[in-house]
């Protein structure tokens, strides 16, 4: 049984109502959707002082009071005594530790023996020598310091002589959510009719809330149906120090001014599920703090990160993070600065939605699971055991939600637009190929390899879409035997389009596609009989195909009828002409079909690899696995798998090409190591489907995740800046085929 590793975080943890403590729940969640099992997280927990507790989950083994030296001594050294506890990441707040400036965390890292991260949420600029020194000496005692933006970094650089080298910046983590229009989050909260502005977060006086609301009065002029939704509950210490005294101030000025009718104060501690839903179904989200030194605000980041246009102060954070694309600045307590803002984005519904999207645009980066990623690689760093078991993801469970939400009653739609579908974009039957093919290897694996679906989607919901892709193909067949790929949103073929296009690939793969449908044993025998009526339909054109590509496909379609000498033969004539068009090109240096790659290339060899599973042919096993090994060559690089991108390709006598990648490459790769592990056996095809398929988690040229948890869908792919963040029909397909690959390997 392997050693299972722990991390220790030294911070607040709920049930404690504290930002820090939603901070390191939700970090600490992400990195365990992330990583294997054989590594987990432990928590010390910042206890309000020496009495109080609260009811903790079973990961707080430690419990410190903040005003107790020795509460951080003994910690650390027990720490020190723990052989699986690896590293400990503090996050540090000045107000979580005790002593002057919080100094007692000098007292525990002095103590630890043990590697240490110091996440810093607060960075204060010009600090006095007391704060300078404290500040300094966590810096040098500690492995690695994380500042959450840019410009705490340069505070800490700057301010405070630290080295550069040691400040990694990782961002304030943000919550996936598909992006969404707000009428009906209104609908179900209760505010059909009315234009919502929001704030939520840990009330004190330092938020500035009074600011919003001297600004109100002459907003609600022009916006009569406005209201103004302040969500949340008093920070605890100022609830111990001066009761409700702020609140109800607030509330005594919405009396004076009249507005009654358009404020609500929520006076709650909300659920992850219920802030989402307040986000979505406001129109401007205002961040109103007073503090211009504050570092990071959860708040901030949540509201932009749910898509909705931000009205903010210029703290340290927003000042950094909002650009006129995505939100507006105000200036600090002036009412006025507020209502000119909330006009102009008020009178303009068109800006304000444009205004979200790019907000929702721009923080894909930082959702959990990005950031856990982040993370993960520094404590990497400082740990050998963590660095070995992090190359390790844990596979995501199989989703189906967004193949079913892309899926109508005719097919499967091409693109989507975010995670909607786009039904303007009409649908292929090479999408629908695909999806046929994840929802016959899904349907087999249950009761087998996989769980019972979830009610919603039972088995007959999955036989009911198996049917829709099936009839589809049936619905294409053009002349030659040959399918037609493009079909218009009103159903109809797209006769130009089609004969623009050569077929011949989507063919291939639509072949693959009913063999699978036919060969899958625990399918319904109706089901069985009208793949293998339609395939057989076909074989007469795939005798007659050119492209190496759909070559490869019809092989694989051929080698699952094991029993079927009359498919035999062609199955040989088109392994042999994959040996012909090798024979034609290949070079020592150059061990490939063709003089150049291009998509969905490591078909190629997985397809001889088959043929020879199929055959016995010694010759199709030693250039499958030639082939297969120039081509992850070409593609692991540096410890991560790079697809070529089809912007140029890789020429024999050309540039490789880097970007764009896509989802269908990463694919077609893990599903021809799964096939090179199961015929050779080889413990190094293994590995590499593995890291293939961990390019959906995060180990691509971008070091972000491509694989959309919330959803189920997949981006359609990798620019050399950013993620193409729509989740089309045949990135989202890909995905799942790769997905579907891993659980039978």
């Amino acid at each position: 049984m392997k050693e299972t590793l722990k991390i220790v975080y030294l911070s607040s943890f709920p049930p404690r109502e504290c930002g820090i403590a939603t901070f390191t729940a939700d970090l600490t969640s992400a990195l365990n959707n992330l990583l294997e099992t054989v590594i987990d997280y432990r928590i010390a927990a910042m206890n309000t002082d020496a009495v109080s507790r609260y009811h903790y989950p079973r990961q707080v083994i430690f419990q410190l009071d903040p005003y107790s030296e020795q509460d951080f001594i003994s910690t650390a050294e027990e720490i020190n005594k723990s052989k699986d506890i690896k590293l400990v990441n503090i996050q540090h707040e000045f107000g979580l530790f005790g002593g002057k400036h919080g100094s007692f965390a000098l007292s525990f890292l002095d103590a630890l023996k043990k590697p240490s991260v110091v996440t810093f949420h607060s960075a204060l600029p010009s600090p006095n020598p007391e704060l300078h020194n404290v500040v300094r000496l966590i810096a040098e005692k500690s492995s690695a310091l994380v500042a959450m933006t840019n410009h705490s970094k340069e505070i800490l650089i700057g301010d405070y002589g630290i080295d550069e080298k040691k400040v990694s910046v990782i961002l304030h983590g943000i919550h996936s959510a598909p992006y969404s229009p707000n009428m009906k989050p209104k609908s179900v909260l209760g505010f059909s009719n009315k234009t919502i502005l929001l704030t939520f977060g840990l009330l004190s006086r330092g938020k500035g809330i009074e600011y919003v609301l001297e600004a109100l009065p002459q907003v609600v002029k022009a916006c009569p149906n406005l209201m103004y939704i302040i969500l949340g509950v008093t920070h605890p210490n100022v609830l111990k120090e001066e009761g409700e005294s702020y609140r109800n101030s607030l509330i005594e000025k919405v009396r004076e001014l009249k507005l009654s009718s358009h404020v609500r104060f929520y006076n709650e501690y909300v659920t992850l599920e219920k802030l989402l839903q307040f986000l979505k179904a406001s129109d401007i989200y205002l961040s109103t703090s007073l503090d211009p030194n504050q570092a990071v605000s959860g708040t901030l980041s949540y509201a932009l990160g749910s898509g909705r246009p931000v009205i903010s102060t210029p703290f340290a954070q927003a000042r950094e993070i909002i650009t006129p694309q995505s939100g507006l600045l105000v200036n600090f307590r002036e009412p006025d600065s507020y209502a000119e803002a909330l006009l102009n984005l008020l009178k303009d519904p068109l800006r304000r939605e444009q205004l979200g999207k790019n907000a929702y645009f721009r923080t894909r980066n930082m959702t959990w699971d990005n950031i856990a990623l982040e993370y993960s690689k520094l404590f990497s760093k400082y740990s050998k055991e963590i660095a070995e078991v992090s190359k390790h993801k844990k596979i995501p469970r199989v989703n189906l939600d967004h193949l079913f939400r892309l899926t109508d009653d005719f097919g499967i739609i091409q693109f989507a637009q975010l995670s909607l579908p786009d039904i303007s974009s009409g649908y292929t039957v090479d999408d629908n190929a695909r999806a046929l093919i994840a929802a016959c290897s899904y349907y087999d694996g249950l009761g087998k390899t996989f769980k019972a679906l979830s009610p919603h989607k039972r088995k007959t919901e999955l036989l009911k879409r198996i049917g829709i892709y099936l009839r589809f193909i049936g619905f294409v067949p053009g002349k030659n035997g040959l399918f037609y790929n493009y079909v218009k949103p009103d159903r109809t073929i797209d006769v130009a389009l089609n004969q623009k296009e050569n077929l011949e690939d989507a063919n291939g793969r639509t072949f693959w596609a009913l063999a699978v449908a036919a060969a899958t044993d625990s399918l319904p025998k109706n089901i069985k009989q009208t793949a293998l009526s339609l395939l057989k339909k076909s074989m007469e054109s795939s005798q007659k195909v050119e492209s190496p590509r759909a070559t490869a496909f019809y092989i694989k379609g051929l080698c699952l009828f094991k029993t079927r000498e009359d498919f035999q033969e062609i199955l040989v004539r088109h392994c042999d002409r994959l040996l012909s068009l090798y024979r034609g090109v290949a070079t020592e240096e150059w061990q490939w079909f063709e003089t150049y790659l291009t998509y969905s290339n490591a078909v190629f060899p997985e397809a001889l690899l088959l043929g020879h599973g199929q055959t016995g042919n010694s010759e199709y096993l030693e250039i499958g696995i030639k082939t297969l090994d120039f081509l992850i060559g070409q593609t692991f690089l540096n410890g991560i798998y790079a697809p070529i991108g089809q912007d140029g390709w890789h020429h024999k006598t050309g540039e490789r090409r880097y970007f764009d990648q896509q989802p269908e490459d990463a694919s077609a790769m893990a599903c021809a190591l799964r096939t090179a592990y199961t015929i050779t056996g080889k413990e190094i095809y293994r590995k590499l489907m593995h890291e293939a398929f961990n390019w959906f988690l995060g180990d691509n040229s971008l070091k972000q995740v491509v694989y959309d948890r919330a959803t189920g869908g997949c981006y359609d792919g990798l620019g050399e800046g950013q993620i193409n963040l729509n989740q089309g029909a045949e990135s989202t397909t890909s995905y799942l085929l790769a997905r579907l690959a891993i659980q039978h390997s």
